[in-house]
């Protein structure tokens, strides 16, 4: 008998109706085959936050200026954003990595220090980042989850803040899927339609500057953020 019939013996023969768990069943089903355990175990969950700055932000694609970025990270650091209700509500650890952010910050507990440049360049302009640039975000993305796995760590999850950050992601989508860059691109935070249309057409200019191959690393390199590149390197160790 397969692991995934054992569990579902055990859930099904707990004393309750069949399958009146709904979606919980199916969660500690897919639990129990990813630990190989019919007593699987949630320990230490953690999140972790990347922050970091995009160039592409002068261009004018978001409303807020960059340094709300580092505002963010210290609201974070004082426990104040959503994210730091839902850990404390959950009994979650909460990381914030500074992956790329255009500041300075004091040591802080909670704070993993991880910088690979002071913000990526304007992709209007030139590359986000060098191809080394990108493979060091991605090592040190994987290292960073290794080593909450070394801490007693085996849930985990991942978020990010940069702003400019939804126009990067949207030029990754648009480049690796072909999708035309409209139907990839969103208001992000706090823009308009007219905010949206401006933002469109920066983000075709910006897509028309460069000619890539198809490679995933200078893909990254070039449309990507130091967050993107470091979560990409987390995602792929965990």
């Amino acid at each position: 008998m397969t692991i995934k019939h054992q569990l579902q013996h055990k859930i099904n023969n707990k004393t309750k109706p069949l399958g009146s768990l709904g979606k919980l069943e199916q969660i500690a089903l897919q639990i129990g085959q990813i630990q190989n355990t019919l007593t699987p175990e949630l320990k230490n969950p953690t999140i972790l936050v990347f922050a970091a700055d995009h160039g592409l932000a002068d261009a004018g694609v978001s409303p807020y200026p960059k340094e709300v970025t580092q505002q963010m990270v210290l609201n974070f650091l004082a426990r104040g954003a959503a994210i730091n209700v839902f850990c404390k509500q959950n009994e979650i650890i909460l990381k914030v990595i500074d992956a790329g952010v255009d500041a300075d910050f004091q040591d802080h507990p909670d704070l993993i220090k991880a910088k690979i440049a002071r913000g990526t360049k304007n992709i209007i302009e030139s590359a986000a980042m060098t191809i080394d640039e990108c493979k060091k975000a991605i090592d040190t993305g994987g290292n960073i989850v290794f080593e909450q796995f070394n801490n007693g760590c085996n849930i985990i999850g991942f978020g990010e803040m940069g702003i400019g950050n939804t126009s990067s992601a949207s030029l990754l989508m648009s480049n690796i899927t072909g999708i035309n860059i409209e139907d990839c691109v969103g208001k992000g935070t706090g823009h308009d339609n007219e905010g949206l249309q401006r933002k469109k057409e920066i983000l075709k200019q910006a897509l028309n500057k460069h000619q890539l191959n198809g490679d995933p690393i200078s893909i990254l390199a070039t449309l990507g953020g130091f967050e993107i590149a470091m979560m990409t390197g987390a995602f792929l160790k965990a």
